[in-house]
């Protein structure tokens, strides 16, 4: 009995695509040229795991022959699917609620009062991902803030991942997403039914303006900025990469404008010019 589970646990290994230390290199570097993520020694098994099924579904017999590919072709969908499956796409309806209490409470109060001639206002969400964040903003404004219906009000979505951009332009949700930190009176106000998921209104989708953009890369155009989310993101760049992304966040925001970050993340010692802000449990900066 024993030799038979040893034989079925080596059968098992064998079957595993495993990848070699000069094919991690080469992965470690492309991801990060292409998006800025830092995939340190220690984090094969995190590659194979997400790349294995890639390879299958590309149509590639191993690991090995997708790396092949990738290392002798001109950089391509192939190489963009890789770069996109190595991202982590974790994200809920207002994630950790306490930064959207600071929004409501405190930020958008202030910028309201502190706007009024102009009635204009733009939200960055960054890094938006399958677009719960974005939504999630939109549907505090319309719950909170009526005024604000006769204001230009835009906000911006982009993400690195094409699959993730549309996923947040349908703005359709499976029951675990949904599950995920949507309150039900939300639920049964902003979406509708769809088989066997929830379609977030139209007059919702309508609010949000979704674009890509590769924080690693030049940015195209953005507008002045009042507002950014780019949280739970810069843990995965190294020191230089995150200095270089709050001096361009810095950039785009409007004098007194705010920056929220993750609850692990901090301009401390990479940007000076960012004041840090405290309510309750959230935790803000500003320009």
């Amino acid at each position: 009995m024993h030799a038979l589970i040893r034989f079925k646990a080596q059968v098992a290994k064998d079957e595993i695509m495993t990848i070699k230390s000069a094919d991690f290199d080469y992965l470690s570097k492309l991801v990060r040229e292409r998006s800025a993520i830092v995939l340190e020694t220690g984090k094969e098994y995190l590659v194979e795991a997400r790349l294995t099924p890639l390879a299958r579904r590309e149509g590639f017999t191993s690991l090995e022959a997708l790396i092949t590919q990738l290392r002798t072709t001109p950089y391509n969908q192939v190489h963009r699917k890789v770069v996109d499956a190595m991202t982590t796409n974790e994200t809920t309806f207002f994630r950790d609620i306490h930064p959207f209490d600071m929004l409501k409470k405190i930020v958008l109060p202030a910028i309201i009062e502190k706007r009024q001639a102009m009635r204009d206002l733009t939200i960055w969400s960054a890094a938006c991902s399958s677009g719960q964040e974005p939504y999630s903003i939109a549907m505090l404004l319309r719950e909170n803030f009526p005024a604000l219906a006769s204001w230009n009000v835009r906000i911006l979505a982009t993400d690195i991942s094409q699959g993730m951009l549309e996923r947040t332009r349908q703005g359709r949700f499976n029951q675990l997403e949904i599950n995920r930190g949507l309150p039900a009176v939300l639920l049964v106000k902003y979406f509708e039914r769809q088989g066997l998921e929830w379609q977030i209104k139209p007059e919702l989708r309508a609010m949000l303006e979704v674009r890509e953009l590769n924080l690693a890369e030049p940015w195209n155009p953005l507008p002045a900025v009042d507002i950014i989310f780019i949280r739970n993101v810069m843990i995965y760049f190294d020191v230089e990469m995150k200095k270089h992304i709050l001096r361009k966040l810095r950039q785009v925001l409007r004098p007194g404008g705010y920056l929220f970050l993750g609850g692990a993340e901090t301009t401390l010692n990479l940007d000076s010019t960012f004041t840090r802000l405290n309510h309750d449990k959230a935790i803000c900066y500003q320009v």
